[in-house]
């Protein structure tokens, strides 16, 4: 998955999501004993117990269609597979179009910080999320070694087993735990890992802490509050190579191993280029996964049924159930790109052409929700349909899509098979939904996860 913290297009805390007509409570709280429904009663399908008729929701005596989903990004459905914004930005919202356009040529990367990193010196290489063409498909062929599920079973499984216990064994010990803390030490845990970063000093995670904060500034030199976050965002950078990436790379130069920080090394990239590529990918594999992890749980919390099918089930069945709840909720919600070359969107009345300059938004969560492409139903969680769809669109297509998508799916289902097999685990306080407006992406916040006390270490 994709997500970055410079975009200057955003780059600052969204709106406190406005849950509820036909989704979740207002509040996030489905039932403050961790199961669901407003009385703390479970409710079918993780939805809010309002009236039904026939998988529809009432109101007002008129038929609209349900949800349940937790992340709602307050958007209306829309009504043409293809529009265009206010400022000229083309919106793609069809799966087939948003497919199309990502697995075809005439668009590059934009979005995602591109802006501050067209302003490296032309000497340093960009990491490879900004590179676009046929430099960009040989990284990814030489490293895609990395990230198969053959590699990910025989070398990450148990690391990601003896993280996920270690994070449990802080909830054991403390009794309860915010969950978004104990997702991200799992996330940190294994894409160090799998990116190389083994010889940090302590504090690797408080410095990612600092460096991904909950609110974002732009940086700028015209203003107290832009040379604030200019000097915030150099600070990061620096503590980063300083206590992270520079012990990492003598390390390896010293011993090679079989990483990407060793494979860049061999490719010749300066300790600057290494420490842009480990920071995306920190972007790439850490927060997002974070994000999701607590999104699933509280999918799992407020949905008896659901938790039930994936308590019992195994784990290609839970695998499914995590790709259905990423395509119902995708952590990015939308990926841009810009136009190189003519490029033609089909639309009911014709086609269209985007022209050379012009931007194009997919909007991942609507193309999500195309019942063309998923089924009826699209707003619902229906495991059985990940066989034919997986997760959609939520990792991307194309050239640029997540090369980490098996690495994210194992490690949420290794960590949440155990979680939700302790007893008596429950999720208290109220879940609080926010976007980080650059890439429409959920941050959620205020999900507790407890135990009774005689399922305490």
């Amino acid at each position: 998955m994709l997500l970055t913290t410079s975009s200057s297009r955003g780059g600052r805390r969204g709106r406190t999501a406005g849950l509820g007509g036909g989704h979740v409570a207002q509040d996030g709280q489905d039932g403050q004993d961790g199961r669901g429904g407003q009385d703390g009663r479970d409710a079918p399908g993780g939805q809010d117990g309002r009236d039904r008729r026939d998988g529809r929701d009432v109101q007002d005596g008129r038929d609209a269609p349900v949800s349940a989903r937790k992340a709602d990004r307050g958007r209306a459905r829309p009504t043409c597979p293809v529009d265009r914004a206010a400022d000229g930005t083309w919106q793609v919202h069809d799966f087939a179009v948003a497919r199309a356009l990502l697995r075809g040529p005439g668009t590059v990367q934009a979005g995602l910080g591109v802006e501050t990193v067209e302003k490296l010196p032309p000497r340093v290489r960009r990491p490879v999320l900004y590179r676009d063409g046929p430099e960009h498909r040989e990284h990814r062929r030489q490293t895609a070694r990395y990230f198969t599920p053959r590699r990910v079973d025989e070398h990450y499984r148990e690391l990601m087993v003896r993280i996920a216990e270690e994070q449990l064994a802080v909830l054991r010990a403390a009794g309860e735990a915010p969950l978004s803390d104990l997702a991200f030490g799992l996330a940190v845990g294994v894409v160090s890992e799998v990116v190389g970063l083994r010889y940090s000093r302590p504090g690797l995670r408080r410095r990612l802490e600092r460096f991904f904060p909950e609110k974002f500034g732009e940086p700028g030199l015209t203003s107290v509050r832009g040379l604030y976050w200019l000097v915030r965002q150099n600070t990061n950078w620096l503590r980063i190579h300083l206590a992270d990436v520079r012990p990492a790379v003598r390390a390896h130069r010293g011993r090679a191993h079989d990483d990407l920080i060793s494979h860049l090394i061999a490719e010749g990239c300066s300790d600057v280029e290494i420490l842009g590529e480990c920071l995306t990918f920190a972007a790439a594999g850490m927060v997002t996964t974070r994000e999701f992890v607590c999104l699933a749980a509280w999918h799992l919390f407020t949905d008896a049924g659901l938790r039930a099918h994936y308590r019992s089930a195994d784990e290609a069945e839970r695998l499914a159930v995590l790709q259905e709840l990423l395509r119902l909720e995708p952590v990015i919600g939308r990926l841009r790109r810009r136009a190189t070359e003519p490029v033609e969107l089909p639309c009911p009345h014709g086609p269209v052409t985007v022209c050379p300059g012009e931007y194009v938004e997919v909007h991942l969560d609507d193309a999500n929700a195309d019942p063309k492409a998923v089924g009826e139903d699209p707003l619902l969680v229906r495991p059985e349909r990940a066989e034919a769809v997986g997760a959609g669109l939520s990792f991307g297509d194309g050239p640029h899509r997540c090369p980490g998508a098996h690495i994210a799916l194992l490690e949420t289902d290794v960590f949440l098979s155990r979680l939700f097999a302790l007893d008596g685990v429950r999720m208290n306080g109220a879940p609080r939904v926010a976007f980080q407006e650059a890439i429409d992406g959920y941050e959620i916040r205020g999900l507790t996860v407890a135990l009774p006390r005689a399922g305490r270490g």
